[in-house]
């Protein structure tokens, strides 16, 4: 089948339903074909899912067809978890999405990058130490993956671009929208020379859930994850809880350990405090072979 016919199927599928999206995206998996899965919808409780197309499925495909090349008219591309070019360390992950929006270039390099993550209220410190690390993680060849929001996220993207590395933005919005505004130009950027992903339709606005969700896509596309400034209720401690799940390692900076929650953490298998970028090259030297293969 056809690359477009089994994106517009599964756009067709995930725009109808009202199952979780994990769900529909284990049985896509299972079955090896969207559109197997919307066939065998229409013998079963479709709810929604051709409503407004009198010509059933065949007409329900044909729209989804037009806006999936409207959104590859404004430079947006869609790879899906049954593409060879979906992200293969994404695969292992629970909170794999079934598709990926992005804009830019994907790269097997990025399955080594590390998510530098942390507070939009970030101190001039946090700032700092967040400049630090992904400028070293930059120097050294490493991806540096980040969420494009205020504060530590930008901090972070900026430092790798000046050190002339690589960075990757996992945003929490579509990629039709930019959240906070003013990053506006530093998406634009990084979705011409980087790369810019989202899992959500690419008009979506920003929400809470979103970012939290985000969260998991940016741990599980990442080796590793460094928290540099994040207070008790925070993303980036939401991302450390799923770091671990993933298998992944988690770099605690020193100054995030004047919270319970990180104190907590530390105590945890997987998870180191750090104090410098040296032991976070340190001691993820030791865990992954770069860049070919991560060895957990």
């Amino acid at each position: 089948m056809d690359r477009l016919t089994e994106h517009a199927a599964l756009l067709t599928l995930l725009r109808g339903r009202r199952r979780q999206w994990g769900l529909v995206a284990d049985e896509v998996e299972e079955t090896g074909s969207a559109l197997r899965v919307l066939e065998a919808d229409t013998n079963g409780d479709q709810g929604d899912l051709f409503e407004g197309f009198s010509d059933g499925i065949s007409a329900a495909l044909d729209a989804a067809r037009e806006t999936l090349l409207g959104w590859d008219a404004q430079g947006i591309r869609v790879v899906t978890l049954l593409d060879a070019d979906y992200p293969a360390q994404l695969l292992t992950v629970h909170q794999r999405p079934p598709f990926l929006f992005f804009r830019g270039r994907m790269s097997p390099d990025d399955a080594a990058g590390v998510a530098v993550v942390g507070t939009r209220s970030a101190s001039a410190e946090g700032l700092r130490r967040a400049e630090e690390i992904a400028a070293g993680l930059a120097r050294r060849g490493r991806v540096v993956v980040s969420g494009l929001a205020g504060g530590i996220d930008t901090a972070a993207h900026r430092a790798a671009l000046r050190e002339g590395g690589r960075t990757v933005a996992v945003i929490g919005t579509g990629l039709l929208k930019s959240y906070p505004k003013e990053n506006a130009p530093l998406q634009e950027k990084l979705a011409r020379e980087h790369l810019v992903l989202s899992q959500f339709w690419p008009e979506s606005p920003p929400t809470k859930t979103s970012f939290l969700m985000r969260n998991g896509v940016m741990s599980g596309y990442a080796a590793a994850t460094v928290v540099v400034e994040a207070p008790e209720k925070s993303g980036a401690r939401t991302q450390a809880r799923l770091a671990l799940e993933h298998g992944r390692p988690v770099f605690l900076l020193d100054t995030v350990m004047a919270h319970e929650w990180a104190q907590e953490y530390a105590q945890r298998p997987g998870v180191t405090v750090v104090s410098s970028v040296e032991e976070v090259l340190s001691l993820l030297d030791e865990l992954t072979v770069y860049p070919d293969t991560v060895v957990w």
